[in-house]
């Protein structure tokens, strides 16, 4: 799959620090076995280095998280194996269309249902941010544009980004199919710069969304409806995009759509090969994870 880094997934997660540690499962391409058992002290470092969290907040933290962690590991671990064994099964036969766009979707509910389960909490939790934490977000979410500026190019000529663009994407299928020739490369460059140029309208909505979330913040002492609002501005994130950028995005998403069912025609069987057997250990990995994790609690006083 070369749609999109699954949740990354997800720059919108970063705020909610909880769900964003979660969701690194779904994109995460190594290790998934020792990252899931250090969930915890992954979650609780990135809410400090986004939040400077103090002592007492850093407890309410891992009260709250492991509730989350506990539902995740028994109840979602069992159907992410699941999940991307029909992702196998359907890259067996060949991707269509349909395919792509149920993989999408997959990935969505799943977002969703950590949105659903965790924003009560994450909103607790966030009520108790000072503004002196606030600043220190902003300060954190400077670092983090700034980042994206350089990874993405944006400070240098329309022929950089794309050039950056398609090593991005080289990467990404490699990733998943190991190597590629010459000729398969050229072919997926030239896909590549069919997409519409989105990388400048993502920097905008980002900081857009980072404004939002600075007004819904203003709205944390209000605990009942505080909850509500935070859980619709996670999951309804893409309300309030530019017409231009929500213009340029359906037309990226299409194409690239297109381009997944693309790269799935021109694999080699060696190459398909190593996708399955890739799918295939996502799927051992969370079984035996779920499986692990049972028989440690079993064996609890």
């Amino acid at each position: 799959m070369t749609l999109a880094r699954p949740a990354a997934s997800a720059p919108r997660l970063r705020i909610l620090v909880a769900l964003a540690a979660c969701a690194l499962l779904l994109s995460a391409c190594s290790m998934v076995r020792l990252g899931y058992s250090q969930l915890d002290n992954i979650a609780a470092w990135m809410a400090d280095d986004y939040f400077d969290l103090d002592a007492r907040q850093k407890d309410e933290f891992a009260k709250r998280f492991e509730r989350l962690y506990e539902w995740h590991r028994y109840e979602q671990l069992p159907d992410y194996a699941a999940f991307f064994a029909q992702t196998r099964a359907r890259l067996q036969k060949g991707l269509a269309r349909e395919d792509v766009l149920w993989f999408v979707d997959g990935l969505r509910a799943r977002y969703r249902a950590l949105v659903m389960r965790g924003s009560e909490d994450a909103a607790a939790l966030l009520a108790t941010i000072a503004p002196a934490q606030l600043e220190a977000l902003q300060r954190q979410w400077e670092k983090d544009n700034r980042r994206f500026a350089r990874e993405y190019r944006l400070d240098e000529s329309e022929e950089e980004i794309k050039r950056a663009r398609v090593r991005r994407t080289l990467d990404q299928v490699k990733d998943w199919v190991g190597s590629l020739t010459p000729e398969q490369e050229q072919r997926i460059a030239l896909l590549v710069n069919d997409l519409p140029a989105t990388e400048r309208l993502r920097h905008a909505d980002r900081v857009r969304r980072q404004r939002e979330f600075l007004k819904l913040m203003a709205q944390r002492a209000n605990r009942e409806r505080f909850p509500a609002q935070l859980r619709q501005w996670l999951i309804d994130w893409e309300d309030g995009r530019a017409p231009e950028y929500r213009q340029r995005f359906t037309e990226w998403f299409e194409k690239r759509v297109q381009m997944a069912v693309a790269i799935d025609r021109m694999l080699t069987s060696r190459q398909r090969a190593h996708a399955m057997q890739r799918l295939a250990d996502f799927a051992d990995d969370f079984t035996k994870l779920a499986e692990r994790l049972r028989v440690q609690t079993a064996r609890q006083p």
